[in-house]
């Protein structure tokens, strides 16, 4: 259980680790908090010949508010996050998902920038970036761009970001003053990845819900927006009626596969349930607009 034999580089700003990347490329990766690399490594699925540990540039794990817009550096740890009073006032839904976020030690040193680059498709990071249409930026040795969630979630452990590419901030908006939320999930065991799981925010004006984000993580190859179930509620009063159909709508939205832990319609099912679940969670903590 020891990785291959790499070279190791330790940059000491944005500037020298974009340079080595650029230099490197397809035979570079970076080292952020590891919990996904340094397995892979370990267990020799990933093979790069050249590690550049972002661990000690200055400034890169800061967390500020701008314009109803979270931004987090691309070190930001999970558990730093899941703690900070700015997350739980302006951002609920994100703190929850990372609570469920592997295990205290885990989240420890695990990185949102990082969680976001590996792109498991049963991550809670990659859902939350799209159910919030967040964005992230990426700089190079040639410059720097935006790239929305709608964009970087390519397939599997892959995005839309070049091997020379650094995510060096991510942007998340801050949920709507009286907007409900919640995050629900079905592991097999505490820890584990989720089987499915899904995060939804509402808003309500007037009896009616004037705004609704749905997105779902572990069905598909990529975080999946719900969108169809999404227009479905918007501008209807919250039922369980209505939260049926919008159920039914999450499930003709999603294409699991089946692994040992769950069968395909297992997981289909599953998003279907937790849907329902959370938008009367999310419902109930949703003030009336004035």
């Amino acid at each position: 259980m020891k990785p291959a034999r790499f070279e190791y580089f330790c940059p000491r700003t944005v500037d020298e680790a974009v340079d080595l990347l650029a230099e490197h490329g397809d035979e570079g990766k970076v080292l952020a908090g590891g919990q996904s690399l340094v397995p892979l490594m370990n267990m020799r699925l990933a093979r790069p010949a050249v590690i550049i540990d972002i661990n000690r540039i200055d400034g890169f794990g800061n967390l500020r508010e701008q314009n109803g817009i979270l931004c987090f550096g691309a070190l930001t740890r999970q558990r730093a996050a899941e703690r900070s009073p700015v997350v739980a006032e302006r951002c609920p839904l994100l703190r929850d998902a990372l609570h469920l976020v592997g295990h205290a030690q885990i989240r420890n040193r695990g990185t949102l920038g990082g969680s976001i680059a590996h792109a498991d498709p049963a991550a809670e990071l990659t859902a939350i970036l799209s159910a919030l249409d967040g964005e992230v930026t990426a700089r190079s040795a040639h410059g720097t761009r935006k790239i929305a969630a709608a964009d970087l979630f390519v397939t599997y452990l892959t995005t839309a970001l070049d091997p020379r590419e650094l995510i060096v901030e991510i942007r998340i908006p801050a949920l709507a003053r009286g907007a409900g939320w919640s995050w629900m999930e079905i592991a097999r065991r505490h820890g584990d990845f989720a089987l499915a799981g899904v995060g939804v925010v509402l808003t309500v004006r007037r009896g009616a819900i004037a705004e609704a984000r749905i997105a779902l993580t572990g069905v598909a190859p990529t975080p999946v927006r719900a969108a169809a179930a999404e227009r479905l509620l918007v501008g209807r009063a919250p039922s369980d009626t209505l939260w049926d159909e919008a159920a039914e709508a999450v499930r003709a939205a999603v294409t699991p596969d089946g692994d040992i832990h769950a069968s395909a319609e297992y997981r289909k099912h599953v998003a279907g349930v937790l849907t329902q679940r959370a938008l009367r969670e999310a419902l109930s903590r949703t003030k009336e607009a004035a």
